[in-house]
């Protein structure tokens, strides 16, 4: 297992000081955003694809300085029920599949989007209770008339082009927020469907995210890590819960928050999180992704390498050495 950087942190410097930056900290890995929620400082598929000097300077300054790229990241609603939002959305996500074809790349992270509650709609509804009936018919349309049929033609399209992962983020606000809602598309779609694991947002939903990560195992779903913290507010959530609308930047009047990884479970909580991964089979990237609202762009990932560094275990053996 070993780390990885997402750039975006670092989307104030232009691409190359931001991969010194990346080669600086002791890391050999990064997933660059393409687009949507992302945004394209490091990465533009469409200028990319578009110019052949351009892509082979990206190229080059990736491997001039020993680095890879574990996936590309094109987070976006596809699913709006805007048809302008969600065109541009759709866009990006094919553009990213057509540029991951070009890097011999074959695993994308994503989200599923989420549609609106009819045929009128003019913005997403994400459908968490199932009473009145009104909610649970709302579900059930959109998964039936929106989200199958969309992500089934798109699959067909990222496996004719040799991407054969689809990695899920299970967020909030998407239909693929938790992990039946994840199988289930799985189900509907195929094995192309899979994690982009990311334990922050199971962490403040109240999930176990060792036993998320055991269960998903056992289906052989998971296919990319994000390495990021979460940190409950206890007298807040006592008595206003987790379902909280308060601006990110209002710290101290939030349920929860994006922490450095470190900061709001501790070293223990992520050995097993690194161990249970690794119990199923899991050996790859722990992708860091830096959103903590009290530490700048530069420390956050510092102490987050140091942290995981001492998180991870060593090669598994070659042999069992012990019997």
């Amino acid at each position: 297992m070993y780390l990885g950087i997402i750039t975006k942190v670092f989307q104030n410097l232009p691409l190359e000081e931001a991969l010194d930056t990346v080669t600086s900290l002791g890391v050999g890995a990064v997933e660059l955003g393409t687009g949507n929620y992302n945004g394209t400082e490091h990465c533009d598929p469409e200028k990319l694809l578009a110019d052949e000097a351009a892509l082979s300077r990206f190229r080059a300054a990736l491997e001039g300085r020993g680095l890879t790229i574990t996936a590309l990241g094109c987070h976006g609603n596809p699913l709006h029920p805007d048809p302008a939002v969600a065109g541009r959305h759709d866009a990006v996500f094919r553009n990213t599949v057509l540029l991951a074809e070009r890097l011999g790349l074959q695993r994308i992270t994503l989200l599923s989007g989420c549609p609106g509650d009819s045929p009128g709609s003019r913005a997403p509804n994400w459908v968490t209770c199932g009473w009145p009936t009104d909610f649970p018919a709302i579900l059930e349309w959109q998964w039936r008339e929106k989200v199958i049929p969309y992500w089934r033609e798109c699959a067909g399209f990222a496996l004719s082009h040799g991407v054969s992962k689809l990695c899920f983020e299970m967020h909030p606000g998407c239909v693929v927020y938790h992990p039946p809602s994840l199988l289930r598309l799985r189900e509907a779609i195929g094995p192309v469907v899979g994690a982009n694991l990311d334990p922050s947002h199971l962490m403040w939903q109240g999930m176990d995210v060792i036993e998320v990560i055991r269960r998903l195992g056992r289906e052989e779903a998971i296919y990319h890590v994000h390495a990021k913290d979460t940190a409950l507010n206890d007298s807040v959530v006592r008595w206003a819960g987790v379902l909280d609308t308060t601006p990110l930047e209002r710290v101290r009047e939030r349920a929860w928050n994006f922490r450095t990884v470190g900061f709001g479970h501790d070293a223990l909580y992520w050995k097993n999180f690194v161990s249970a991964l690794r119990e199923t089979g899991y050996d790859d990237v722990l992708s860091i992704e830096h959103e903590d609202p009290l530490a700048s762009r530069l420390d956050g990932v510092r102490l987050a390498v140091q942290f995981l560094g001492q998180c991870l275990l060593a090669d598994p053996p070659d042999e069992p050495w012990w019997t």
